[in-house]
């Protein structure tokens, strides 16, 4: 087995620690465990979690785009045939 160094945010390798007491575990196995297990597909809670900085971050968009996604692609001319 290959060895790797990283560094980790400080809540994130206290969370790591913690479960690695809680489960008797050492920190590698916990850390391999997290890389090799896929996240659900039900699990929406993690996914908005993952993209929630995002949110917001794009000016300049209408505020009811969601609900007016066709009418908004196509007055900005998206799937137009470009011309030349």
């Amino acid at each position: 087995m290959k060895t790797l160094t990283v560094r980790l945010p400080e809540d994130l390798f206290a969370e790591i620690e913690a479960e690695s007491q809680r489960r008797r575990l050492s920190k590698s196995d916990v850390v391999r465990e997290r890389l090799t297990t896929r996240p659900s597909r039900g699990n929406r809670s993690t996914l908005l979690e993952a993209v929630a900085d995002l949110i917001g971050s794009v000016d300049e968009l209408p505020s009811d785009l969601s609900a007016r996604k066709k009418k908004y692609l196509k007055s900005s001319g998206y799937g137009s045939k470009r011309s030349g």
